[in-house]
């Protein structure tokens, strides 16, 4: 075993020393030709290292031609053929000969060492759920029942408007968990929210502005300035509520009721006053139904729809979230109006896999649904407090933690002055991703700044790492 003296009071980055002392036994023969050094995993646990410090002195070695990687071997010594002889030198020269090979296998090597080596990006991503959660034995068995119980139906193709099996039991399920009042057939199943989206453009008919908070996080108005709308930001919901009387315009609100970017939901008062103006203007609201089912404080709140006494919302749900995105399994639930308009454009219609839409609906109605959502809300809730503590234990009080108790990700202020996207920018350098509301604007003043962090798809282990990371970041950062 070679060994090494690391210190952080030494000269250059710990991985510069490391990679000096092995060229130097490369070098002076300490270490022999054609001879296995040690692997990254044992030096860095002899070490006491990261293993991107021992990678990124061997990736070096690499690129200078002292050692190659052998697979299933490992790192193998390539000794010089020939070493000149040259006479002694002092300190100082000693010192520039090493800056100098130094500097020139950084740039020997510098692509190599940011793509093989660079730590791994944490995304505190508002979209990604827990891998662990889905319930692949439920899920396997439920396909085989489909093949079992609707074999003769697989060949042909399924209602374009989706498969009433599953119409039905999204119908009973949204009345019982959202309050929501709809029948089997106001509801059109799609491949997703972005095919919903489509589908509504399409059905409002001429393009007008739609108002969105000017706190959304929901990334969804790329799709319908796509289609011509104006998406026009208000500060909806304030104490009264305050700019949609002054514009009668507006073609429809797009809102998420029961989990606004804070996490506090509508008041009821709030939403009978969107109610009767969406009625009095004949303009749509657009409820999409993002993150309802996860309150992790209480029940579960009910939908705007389920007031609505003149038709004038429209429900959007979907499984990524409480299921796996890779189903690309949504709904949309229309009102009388908008649904009478679907009737003749079956042409444009797409519904998913017709075996998929049979086997949640078999998911459903043999009671899984209702004992996976259980399962996954207190997996959620558990991510919610753990991140909820680091945050609060590692970043304040530079930070404030804004946890209103809903959905998969927390909201924080950043008390200091810039921008918030100067804050995301800094926070991505160190390898670590956050996210901020549509409009900045509305982010707060000049010495606050809301972000967002999610949850879902990490482990506690990657919360850990993303956060120090941003405390890094962010300390070294702040002028305050």
């Amino acid at each position: 075993m070679y060994e090494f003296i690391m210190s952080e009071e030494g000269e250059g980055p710990l991985y510069k020393q490391l990679y000096i002392q092995l060229r130097s036994l490369i070098v002076d023969g300490s270490a022999k030709d054609g001879s296995k050094l040690p692997s990254v995993r044992s030096l860095q646990q002899q070490l006491k290292l990261s293993k991107t410090t021992v990678e990124s002195a061997y990736q070096l070695l690499a690129a200078e031609g002292y050692i190659y990687s052998k697979p299933r071997a490992g790192f193998i010594v390539v000794r010089p053929k020939f070493v000149w002889a040259a006479k002694p030198m002092g300190s100082a020269e000693r010192a520039a000969q090493t800056t100098t090979a130094f500097q020139g296998g950084i740039a020997a090597a510098s692509h190599v060492i940011h793509h093989a080596s660079a730590p791994k990006l944490i995304d505190f991503s508002l979209l990604d759920v827990d891998a662990e959660t889905f319930p692949a034995k439920a899920w396997r068995s439920a396909l085989a029942e489909v093949v079992n119980r609707h074999g003769g139906r697989l060949h042909q193709y399924g209602d374009p408007r989706g498969e009433l099996e599953l119409r039905q039991a999204i119908a009973d399920y949204v009345r019982t968990a959202r309050g929501v009042l709809c029948s089997p057939e106001q509801i059109v199943i799609g491949s997703g929210l972005s095919y919903s989206l489509y589908l509504l453009t399409k059905l409002l008919g001429a393009a007008g502005p739609i108002a969105f908070e000017q706190t959304s996080i929901a990334q969804v108005a790329h799709k319908f300035t796509q289609h011509g709308f104006e998406i026009v930001p208000y500060p909806l919901f304030e104490e009264p509520m305050e700019g949609l009387g002054s514009d009668p315009g507006l073609q429809g609100v797009y809102v998420t009721p029961s989990h606004r970017p804070s996490g506090k939901p509508i008041t009821y008062a709030m939403k009978k006053e969107l109610l009767g103006w969406a009625a009095s203007q004949d303009a749509v609201i657009i409820e999409d139904d993002y993150d309802g089912e996860f309150r992790h404080q209480g029940k579960p709140l009910p939908s705007l729809q389920g007031l609505d006494e003149d038709g004038v919302v429209v429900f959007l749900g979907t499984f990524s979230k409480s299921f796996t995105p890779a189903l690309r399994l949504g709904y949309m639930i229309l009102p009388e109006k908008l649904l009478r308009r679907l009737d003749g454009m079956e042409h444009i219609l797409s519904s998913p896999s017709r075996m998929d839409q049979l086997a949640m609906s078999i998911f459903m109605e043999r009671g899984l649904w209702f004992r996976h959502m259980k399962k996954i809300r207190s997996v959620y809730r558990k991510k919610r407090v753990f991140l909820t503590g680091l945050l609060e234990r590692e970043l304040a009080p530079l930070v404030t933690v804004k946890a209103e108790g809903a959905g998969l990700h927390l909201e924080l202020f950043v008390h200091a002055s810039g921008r918030a996207g100067q804050w995301i920018e800094v926070a991505e350098a160190e390898g670590v991703k956050v996210y901020g509301p549509q409009y900045e604007a509305a982010a707060g003043g000049t010495q606050e700044h809301r972000l967002f962090l999610g949850f879902g798809g990490l482990t506690e282990r990657e919360m850990e790492e993303g956060v120090a990371r941003l405390k890094r970041a962010w300390r070294n950062s702040a002028p305050v």
